[in-house]
């Protein structure tokens, strides 16, 4: 081996490879790299975490599954149930099959990586984002709780995923589906969201309680969502998720009646009735589902020969349609509950308008009053 002077217990191994131990209150802690900088470069962490909490950072015999336990349960009480469902699923779906019987010490970067690859050559490349993220999490949770010395995926480069976007009708193409659907049992629950853009979980959550037919206003705060097979009601995940939202005077007309339809039909059913005060139910009046919604919408599409679309897309085009209109921005975020301006732009910044003759003229004007 050679020895690098000045650098404590760094060495050259015979292998090519580079060792450094570390020494604290008589436990040692020994690390490798592939080159004499990446040794370095975790023997300084490992110093400067010694340092910070006065013990070598040890994994035991914990594996990376034992990390994932450990993290879920910490995050369940700071997150909204669906979020830790979905962090759950990732865990387990695409994460424990590959490395969670891994020990915690030896999770290592290059691994970490060939676990994004193999779901990017599998055409999966927003899955493994997902996995990028849950992992950062939880491997920085190991580093704060002195279970390793550095975060493994801070030397991993983010996996690339570029959202496909999603086509959108037409202005035309949305009068004709609202024009053709006028007699669906769903066109006032299609009509809502296409109005006021909600999202679904938030439609499905919507009371009567929360409808002004005569202010032609409706206001949002809670969403509804199936969770492990129980439907669970929860509150918005930001401030600007609860909101007031207006509707134009044919929603209103809709809705006005379909609340009669559906006094009517709760009369019929009687003490069957589920769906107490919901806006939008079954017609046997059980909570109204997602999938139900969903699969309705892609049966009229096919039938009036439309572009596919789902209950989300309805969101999505609303937004779409009032920025190509030139509704400001901070508004159209309000009205989509989101809980900043960038979200708006960042996701719908296609939608805006391309034409800046707006934007040469008003600079035309500027120098002109200059001369």
């Amino acid at each position: 081996m050679a020895h690098s002077h000045g650098e404590g217990t760094l060495l050259q191994r015979k292998d090519g490879r580079w060792q450094a131990q570390l020494q604290v209150d008589g436990k040692r802690k020994t690390i490798y790299g592939r080159t004499r900088a990446e040794c370095a470069a975790k023997l300084d962490e490992l110093k400067r975490q010694a340092a910070s909490t006065g013990a070598i950072p040890d994994s035991g015999r914990r594996t990376l599954g034992d990390l994932l336990d450990a993290w879920l349960e910490t995050k369940a009480p700071n997150v909204k149930p669906r979020t830790i469902s979905d962090y759950r699923a990732i865990c387990d779906s695409y994460i424990r099959p590959a490395l969670g019987s891994a020990p915690l010490a030896k999770v290592t970067p290059d691994r970490i990586a060939r676990l994004y690859a193999r779901w990017q050559r599998a055409g999966k490349p927003k899955t493994a984002l997902k996995c990028h993220r849950v992992l950062c999490q939880a491997l920085a949770l190991a580093v704060r709780w002195g279970w390793l010395a550095a975060n493994p995926c801070d030397r991993v480069d983010t996996p690339r995923y570029q959202p496909v976007r999603k086509e959108l009708w037409a202005p035309d193409e949305l009068r004709a589906f609202v024009g053709a659907t006028r007699g669906h049992w769903l066109h006032p629950f299609w009509l809502a969201a296409i109005s006021t853009g909600a999202r679904l979980g938030e439609l499905l959550a919507l009371t009567w309680e929360r409808v002004d037919l005569g202010a032609g206003t409706l206001s949002i705060a809670q969403s509804a969502q199936v969770i492990d097979g129980d439907r669970v009601t929860t509150t918005p995940k930001t401030r600007a998720g609860a909101r007031n939202v207006s509707l134009p005077a044919e929603t209103v007309q809709v809705l006005q009646a379909w609340r009669a339809e559906q006094a009517q039909q709760r009369l019929q059913t009687g003490a069957a009735w589920q769906a107490d005060d919901l806006v939008f139910s079954s017609r046997r009046g059980a909570p109204l589902s997602a999938s139900t919604v969903g699969w309705a919408l892609t049966r009229e599409c096919a039938r009036l020969g439309l572009p596919h679309m789902t209950p989300h897309g309805l969101r999505h085009l609303h937004a779409s349609l009032l920025l190509a209109q030139g509704l400001p921005i901070p508004a159209v975020s309000q009205r989509l509950g989101h809980a900043n301006s960038a979200i708006t732009m960042a996701v719908y910044a296609h939608a805006l308008s391309k034409d800046d003759s707006a934007a040469t003229a008003a600079i035309g004007r500027a120098l002109a009053r200059g001369r």
